[in-house]
């Protein structure tokens, strides 16, 4: 099997992991902080909202059952990419919308997705979501891996 690797940021990662560890195709998810400036950020520091980090899944998938096409229209679902530095009641730039591409079919694929999303009239704000490269990415603490799942909660908080 032939695993690939995308990363995403929507609000709070729990709902977002518990989201996509549901799809079929996706092989693991896990939490954690990208897209800042701090090394070994941990949830404290990156809650200060100074750290440039946003949290973000984390998702392994086999491409040959699930296309990141396809993930990205979930993305899409899963939250509101209208608002910024916001998803509900958590504000700060750590729950800003981004998508993290790998290599450059999936920053292609995200910028057509995002463009498909602000013209489809779904939204009545445009998209804000943040388009940029993948940088390293740093695994949450381990009581946030997997949080909801292991908490029997099986409804997403978005």
């Amino acid at each position: 099997m032939t695993k690939e690797i995308a990363t995403f940021a929507a609000g709070c990662f729990w709902g977002v992991e518990l989201d996509f560890s549901k799809l079929d195709g996706v092989v693991s998810t896990r939490v954690g902080y990208t897209g800042g400036h701090l090394d070994n950020p941990t949830y404290e520091k990156v809650c200060e909202d100074t750290t440039g980090h946003a949290e973000a899944v984390q998702v392994e998938y086999d491409p040959a059952v699930i296309s990141y096409g396809e993930l990205l229209e979930k993305f899409w679902e899963f939250h509101d990419p209208t608002t910024l530095h916001r998803q509900g009641p958590d504000v700060g730039s750590q729950y800003r919308s981004a998508i993290f591409y790998h290599n450059e079919s999936q920053k292609t694929l995200a910028e057509a997705s995002k463009a498909a999303q602000d013209q489809s009239g779904r939204w009545t704000n445009p998209v804000v979501t943040e388009i940029v490269p993948a940088s390293k990415f740093w695994p949450a603490e381990e009581y946030h891996q997997k949080y909801l799942e292991k908490r029997g909660i099986e409804i997403s908080c978005h």
